[in-house]
């Protein structure tokens, strides 16, 4: 029998007053919204305050009704984005990976780091690490020099500091780039409009990888084209290279974004 993790109970109930908020969709009073979760108002009151604090709920002054908070509608419209960019982006990359005729990727920025959502084959088989569910390494890997190139800095520094980039495929202990390196690392990035990997962090692979905009400019996915080293042209202005940039470019279109342009 597989044995479940250990959670935190008073989070789990606290939980159903949320679910229960958001099942009727509307502001409610705190005797109407704890019967709804089934528990008294007295219970209740207490996850509300601390709900409340965070941004989760809100109460409104004049009415004393709560509803969804700030940080509530935050995290909806991160999955809505997330969900319509994977929804657009996942025909694409079959073409892309068709036309290539190398493996392509799909990564988004998840709790552990950068995470493979899609993975499309190519017709020949190819050994490659990288699975759907796999975390991959920020600095060491192409997927995630994309991200890390055009994430909000300090967004990439607390990653670094608290030991994420160790959970990721990729991953080398051995090797700790200085910052210098690191910050000219990613500004080649954003200057090509592209990372590139060459037989390295998985040797004999090569790869590319491509960011994805959404409307507010932000970094919604990262596309990946990887390749066996005899094959898989790696030279900046390849085919490959294009018709990864185009499709990147394509995919950020439909999001509402300017065309992502690399500047040689």
């Amino acid at each position: 029998m597989t044995r479940e993790s250990r959670g935190i109970q008073s989070i789990e109930v606290g939980g159903e007053l949320l679910r229960a908020l958001a099942r009727n969709g509307e502001p409610m009073m705190l005797r109407d919204l704890a019967r709804e979760a089934g528990m008294a108002p007295a219970k209740a009151h207490p996850y509300l305050v601390s709900f409340s604090r965070i941004g989760l709920i809100e109460q409104d002054e004049t009415t004393g009704r709560y509803e969804i908070g700030a940080l509530a509608l935050e995290l909806g419209l991160i999955s809505l984005r997330r969900l319509s960019a994977v929804r657009i982006a996942t025909p694409k990359i079959a073409a892309l990976a068709s036309t290539i005729e190398h493996a392509v990727s799909l990564s988004v920025w998840g709790t552990h780091g950068p995470t493979v959502v899609r993975l499309e084959e190519p017709s020949h088989p190819v050994h490659i690490a990288m699975r759907v569910g796999s975390v991959v390494a920020l600095i060491e890997t192409a997927t995630g020099r994309a991200f890390a190139a055009f994430m909000p800095p300090n967004v990439v520094k607390s990653a670094l500091d608290s030991g994420l980039d160790r959970l990721g495929v990729g991953y080398n202990p051995k090797r700790k780039p200085k910052s210098a390196d690191v910050a000219d690392m990613l500004a080649e990035v954003r200057t090509r409009g592209l990372a590139r990997a060459i037989g390295d962090p998985l040797p004999g692979v090569n790869a590319f990888a491509a960011p994805v905009f959404d409307h507010a400019g932000h970094v919604a996915l990262v596309i990946t084209a990887m390749g066996p080293e005899g094959t898989f042209d790696a030279g900046w202005d390849s085919a490959i290279a294009t018709a990864l940039r185009n499709c990147a470019s394509d995919i950020s279109r439909q999001l509402g974004h300017g065309t992502v342009e690399a500047t040689r």
